[in-house]
């Protein structure tokens, strides 16, 4: 079933052709999965990227999974089971559920774990306490379903490496050091021990001399960049070819059936042919405006992303969809709270700060609008919601003291015990509105200084408490996960007493689209009437989002993206078998 891959120039003057088994466009963590389990199933593979760095969107994420009933917390004491997790994602999706899909995600989601840690050099830990995001649901679970990589070491990923996309700063401490999602939360809510571990990083990163001669990046990956590191060794192993600077240009379809793909390569075309299947893993559409401006709702710019700037343009939907691939979701997306500082490409993510007691987010009326730690895709749904009904929602505020500042980071800003105002970037300074007082403050910003002041002393009464009695906010295990363990009662509430007042513009930003292409659970692309495309299939964010409007849980992206890019690369080769029987 193997086959070698061959160029043949043609002085023609058409398209070069290259022919491998299976081509996958895009590589991020769905798209190298997918090529790795086509290559373990016998068939040759080509990976194409469109920038000059692998690794996409998953390079910069947290690279946790989402994956129900998996083996790594059975393992660790997890109980789980099909029909509880199922509930839950009906629950949470409602109306917008593919019962096909999701019952083939629950169920070959543990596999694909399992193959992972099996075959690949890929490895998760369990996160016991990283409950689902939906604790009111049925079938919620308090931990477990959420997978972090374990660390890995980017000396193995050769001189790959320096190809890899770099991690987000937020995701480092000091924007240099790396560090696993359990340490993360271990330092941000000061967990008993949370000192040392810091001076633990620390140390670590700068006594590593023979690697800080080499490159200013840490050779400890974790998060997202140690799931791609992970991968592209794997890739690596199985001698399968990546192409850089290689963006998409057209599908080929020869008699209804995919057969290929035409890209760009060193400024000429080419067509690659796939004679079992192509596979697009591209991405979404975040940075493309026109799409943003006719399918997102509005206000919706490309620069609020928190994404890779210019890397998910759509290219893969579009191609589908001129080939006659229907599309759905394409209203939706992965949404969170975001700041914007002037100069930088992408926006900064307000993923766990939220959490943290002595802070609100208020509108224009000055009024808070939801609980501050709600799941951040549900955070931006609410922002647009109340924006269409009320107006003064985008943007807003998030609003904090100085107890706040000291304490901790928020989105480019350091703790203002490490790295006080006066000590600012010049360009993060300018995002800062800071006052002596709340009148003052609003003034700055915009909005209404009664409602900020009555904000504040309901804030303040409620943190005394304990309870939040507008919103709830620290009133379940999701809440109270990244808040601090050293206020009490309620990790997540602290009074805003302190001067001088800081307030931040949020924008509703992202971390990709949730719309694309329809699909079936082997992940083929169907048309607009429901009818596969033979030979072509689609994961991750030039998908539909399997998980609808909703996002159950930490890695609702990643996760499915891996698992239909393992069904996929199944499919292709139970086709092929059939096709040669």
């Amino acid at each position: 079933m193997m086959s070698s891959s061959h160029k043949a120039n043609n002085s023609s003057g058409s398209p070069e052709t290259t022919e491998y088994d299976v081509v996958v466009v895009g590589s991020g963590g769905g798209a190298m999965l997918a090529a790795c389990r086509a290559a373990d199933n016998g068939l040759s593979v080509l990976v194409v990227e469109k920038c000059d760095v692998y690794g996409g969107t998953t390079a910069i994420s947290g690279g946790g999974i989402w994956i129900p009933c998996n083996h790594v917390g059975e393992a660790a004491g997890a109980k789980d089971s099909f029909d509880e997790a199922l509930t839950y994602v009906r629950a949470c999706v409602g109306e917008h559920m593919s019962e096909a899909r999701v019952r083939a995600y629950l169920k070959h989601g543990p596999r694909m774990v399992r193959y992972l840690h099996d075959k690949t050099q890929v490895r998760f830990v369990p996160l016991p306490e990283y409950a689902d995001y939906f604790q009111d649901r049925p079938g919620a679970k308090p931990g477990f379903r959420s997978l972090d990589p374990k660390p890995f070491d980017a000396a193995r990923v050769g001189a790959e490496f320096i190809k890899q996309r770099p991690p987000l700063a937020a995701t480092l401490v000091g924007g240099r050091m790396s560090m696993t999602q359990t340490e993360a939360r271990k330092m941000l809510g000061k967990h008993r021990g949370w000192v040392g571990l810091a001076l633990t990083v620390m140390v670590r990163y700068w006594s590593d001399l023979p690697w800080r001669l080499r490159s200013r990046r840490d050779r400890r990956l974790t998060l997202g960049a140690a799931l791609v590191g992970s991968l592209r060794v794997s890739l690596q192993e199985r001698g399968i070819p990546l192409w850089l600077n290689t963006p998409l240009r057209d599908l080929v379809i020869k008699d209804g059936r995919a057969v290929g793909v035409q890209v760009e390569r060193d400024g000429a075309v080419v067509q690659i042919s796939a004679r079992r299947g192509v596979i697009l893993a591209a991405g979404g559409f975040e940075w493309n405006q026109a799409m943003r401006d006719k399918y997102l709702p509005q206000p919706s710019r490309a620069e609020w992303s928190v994404t890779p700037p210019h890397a998910n343009t759509g290219d893969a939907i579009r191609a589908g969809e001129a080939v006659g691939a229907g599309l759905d979701l394409m209203q939706y997306m992965w949404g969170v709270p975001a700041l914007q500082v002037p100069g930088q490409p992408q926006a900064h993510p307000l993923f766990v700060e939220r959490a943290l007691p002595g802070s609100v987010v208020v509108d224009a009326k000055g009024k808070r609008f939801l609980n501050e730690n709600i799941a951040y895709t549900d955070f931006v749904q609410i922002m647009y919601r109340k924006q269409a009904e009320e107006g003064g929602t985008i943007p807003a505020w998030l609003v904090f003291d100085a107890r706040f500042r000291r304490n901790y980071p928020c989105g480019p800003l350091f703790p203002g015990s490490f790295v006080p105002d006066s000590r600012l970037p010049q360009e993060v300074r300018q995002i800062v509105h800071r006052a002596d007082t709340l009148d003052a403050l609003a003034a700055q910003i915009g909005v209404d200084p009664v409602g900020l002041q009555e904000t504040v002393a309901r804030t303040n009464a409620d943190a005394i408490k304990g309870v939040d009695s507008q919103f709830g906010k620290g009133g379940n295990c999701f809440d109270t996960y990244y808040g601090d363990t050293t206020v009490k009662p309620n990790p997540c509430l602290a009074p805003l007493e302190k001067a001088p007042f800081y307030a931040l513009r949020l924008v509703p930003g992202d971390i990709g689209t949730k719309g694309g292409l329809t699909t079936d659970e082997h992940a083929r692309v169907l048309t607009q009437a429901g009818v596969a495309i033979e030979g072509l299939y689609a994961i991750g964010n030039c998908s539909a989002a399997v998980m609808g409007t909703s996002y159950p849980g930490a890695g609702s992206t990643i996760g499915p993206a891996m698992t239909f890019g393992m069904l996929a690369a199944d499919h292709i080769a139970l086709d092929d078998v059939r096709a040669s029987a």
